[in-house]
């Protein structure tokens, strides 16, 4: 049985060439989220997208490691018309979303202690 595919063009959805606003990012991220989690594969379509930030792929894809395992992702969450050039924010944005929900408590604690914040015993 073949699984079924809905196919996401990251143009029609932030309505131009542009991907960088995180309310965007997270308003796609639910589309995905609720995709993944009925079993659908999902293709991000990047196919026109000149200007990509990692904030807006930390809202649209980066969250996704807080629910589902990486092997999960690599099934069902494929990405169409990357340009070369933006590749390296994509593995950015999984890295660092992968470090931080293996471990939270230890980001947090180490953003208080750069920030000042650092609780003492």
């Amino acid at each position: 049985m073949e699984t079924d595919k809905i196919i996401i063009r990251i143009f029609d959805e932030v309505g131009g060439n542009v991907a960088v606003s995180v309310g965007e990012g997270d308003a796609i991220h639910q589309k995905i989220d609720i995709a993944i989690a009925d079993e659908f594969i999902v293709v991000l379509d990047f196919q026109n997208i000149d200007i990509i930030t990692t904030a807006f792929l930390n809202a649209c894809i980066g969250q996704l490691h807080s629910k589902h395992l990486h092997g999960a992702l690599n099934q069902y969450l494929k990405f169409e018309n990357v340009k070369n050039e933006d590749k390296h924010l994509f593995s950015k944005a999984i890295k660092r979303a992968k470090e931080y929900f293996a471990n939270p408590d230890d980001f947090h604690q180490l953003v208080k202690k750069v920030m000042g914040h650092e609780q003492h015993s």
